[in-house]
């Protein structure tokens, strides 16, 4: 079963304001393993940065205009995850960019039913508790050291590992089910064996009898 692991960085929070995808990073899982297939881009909004976007991601206006625009990147990003799943932390919010971009391209929108919402999966796990990326990956003991700013790539990539947590392990190979990693079911045949001598010999009957006279008033004598 193929399932990605997708994460975006924005200009902000809002497409219909004008905001744009600026990074999209993707991680291939396949039977809930990574498989080392990625894909990642970094895309030129056509805009202007705001401080508070720069803040989070750290990309700058100036890095972002050496850039493909989204127009030039959708092909090779819609390729990659074909029709497979989207695991998505916040499924709403990166859901929505893209297909406001798909939308301006005239392009038909993916469904919401496509992505999978690992905010919601962690909040019914563990009601109350804090469900960001950061508070999964130490709930997890997932080292996620290297994120000193969000990065879709290495968002993706730690979100990969936090979905297989959610999902009830990163371990899968020992499930008893009918899965992939399940080996096939071989039927053997039974094997006839001759029978074995089971009869007690002479100084067995002589030794059990010698026992049996020690004991003292047993039942069966009586």
């Amino acid at each position: 079963m193929r399932e990605i692991a997708l994460d975006t960085e924005t200009t902000g929070f809002d497409p219909s304001n004008g905001d744009r995808i600026v990074e999209i990073g993707c991680v291939e899982l396949d039977n809930f393993m990574a498989t080392g297939r990625v894909f990642h881009c970094y895309i030129n909004p056509e805009r202007d940065m705001p401080d508070g976007a720069f803040k989070v991601h750290g990309l700058s206006e100036q890095f972002l205009k050496k850039h493909k625009v989204m127009a030039a990147e959708m092909d090779g990003f819609l390729k990659f995850i074909g029709d497979s799943n989207l695991i998505i932390h916040n499924a709403e919010f990166d859901m929505k960019f893209i297909n406001a971009e798909l939308i301006r391209m005239k392009r038909l929108p993916l469904p919401m039913s496509r992505s999978i919402d690992t905010v919601a999966m962690a909040r019914k796990m563990f009601p109350g508790a804090q469900a960001n990326l950061d508070a999964l990956c130490r709930r997890f003991e997932i080292d996620n050291s290297a994120r000193t700013k969000h990065g879709a790539l290495l968002d993706a990539e730690l979100l990969a590992e936090v979905y297989l947590e959610l999902r009830g392990g990163r371990q899968t190979g020992f499930s008893l089910g009918s899965g992939k990693d399940a080996g096939p079911v071989i039927s053997a045949k039974s094997v006839a064996r001759p029978q074995r001598a089971h009869a007690p010999t002479e100084e067995e009957l002589k030794t059990h009898a010698e026992f049996m006279e020690k004991i003292s008033d047993p039942i069966w004598k009586k």
